[in-house]
């Protein structure tokens, strides 16, 4: 796929998909890391003399408009960030925008509304996307934590405007996890996180790539389950537990380490940490719940991680953002920080645990999307970059 450097920019239109799908609090945008590391690439076509038009989606606001998933905000921030004026649309199609883009001058730079007030734009409809063409001249894509959807900004517009190219950030998330799929090893893959849904696929294909699989956070329930002990009233998808025994007979037959936790730290819930310890694998008491993983755990992982030469890190260990119960995700990250094997962190939360533990520059790579890295990892390829192929 071409890039945006090898697009004549000078005067021309540019839609560029970006992804400020980002985090609120009171109207603020409380972590702007999406919308910083799509700065260079706004900051070339900016550069290069374009007429820059810049789409997003927040939230999931089902197809209608939601005041409370307004880019406003967003537009005020980004403005900062640039250093630049950010003109704001009210819609992302219709009239008025066609107005607005028309009269952009060449390094202006215009954010539209949340492309998902619209249902056109999950349903990829044609139409949908013939509008959002037809504002601009040239396609860019920089919105890696939107390329695994097959929505109308990420496959409907690149199909229309033929003149198409990624975004540098986009270039540097696929050079990074491209590197996963070849890795130097002994190659080590850590997965966490809430819940097992949305991970089979790539529990699966980890469990034959890597060759330690260290599980955490909600995910290690099932597998203490899959091997006959309790988990209280732990985090539990009942019916995902037969996934988890399928994942630990993989590993055996194929001869791979898989490593879950051997201590975890209970209470009776996330709000309980008063009363937080520490218990064995097998002896989580039927009312409370695990929210964290346990010192002999971290030093487990630490050992398995040592001789790795690439680590792959998605989801933390426990309720992170509840301390006492986010000391096992912080452990992890200053651990991983302090590797020298080549670190890529996948995943907002994950991203979250790194940026809290003050250590997410020290990473190999830091991606701005869990879902899309989740999944270019299980299918080597995304929607979104097989719209730019060609």
């Amino acid at each position: 796929m071409k890039g945006i450097r090898d697009l004549a920019l000078a005067g021309r239109r540019v839609f560029l998909r970006v992804d400020f799908n980002v985090p609120f609090e009171e109207g603020k945008v409380t972590d702007a890391t999406r919308i910083a590391e799509t700065l260079p690439t706004v900051r070339m076509a900016v550069d290069a003399r374009a007429r820059v038009i810049c789409a997003s989606h927040l939230g999931k606001p089902k197809g209608k408009p939601s005041a409370r998933l307004s880019l406003a905000p967003v537009a005020a921030e980004f403005a900062s960030l640039l250093g630049r004026p950010v003109r704001f649309a009210g819609d992302c199609v219709g009239p008025e925008v066609e107005s607005l883009s028309a009269a952009l001058q060449p390094g202006d730079v215009l954010l539209l509304e949340n492309l998902r007030f619209h249902a056109g734009e999950e349903a990829n409809d044609p139409e949908f996307a013939r509008r959002l063409a037809a504002l601009a001249d040239v396609y860019v894509d920089d919105a890696f934590g939107a390329a695994h959807r097959a929505h109308a900004s990420v496959v409907g517009v690149p199909a229309i405007l033929r003149e198409r190219a990624a975004g540098l950030l986009l270039e540097k998330e696929v050079a990074a996890l491209s590197r996963l799929l070849n890795p130097e090893r002994p190659f080590a893959a850590i997965l966490g996180g809430a819940k097992i849904s949305g991970k089979i696929d790539t529990l699966r294909t980890l469990a034959e790539s890597a060759d330690a699989l260290l599980i955490g956070g909600g995910m290690a329930n099932h597998f203490v389950r899959a091997i006959g002990l309790n988990v209280g009233r732990s985090l539990l998808e009942e019916d995902k537990v037969p996934l988890a025994r399928e994942i630990l007979d993989t590993c055996k037959r194929e001869g791979k380490t898989i490593a879950i936790p051997s201590d975890f730290v209970v209470a009776k819930s996330p709000d309980d940490g008063a009363h937080a310890r520490t218990v064995g694998i097998g002896s989580i008491p039927p009312d409370q719940m695990a929210l964290d993983v346990g010192q002999k755990t971290l030093e487990q992982f630490e050992r398995l991680l040592e001789p790795a030469r690439t680590i792959f890190w998605n989801g933390p260990m426990g309720v992170f953002e509840k301390p006492p119960f986010d000391r096992g995700t912080r452990a992890l990250a200053m651990l991983l920080a302090e590797s020298e094997a080549f670190t890529v962190v996948g995943g907002g939360e994950s991203v979250a645990a790194a940026n809290l533990a003050g250590v997410a520059d020290r990473f190999g790579h830091v991606s701005t999307g869990g879902g899309a890295s989740l999944e270019y990892l299980t299918n080597k390829t995304l929607p979104g970059i097989e719209a730019l192929e060609g």
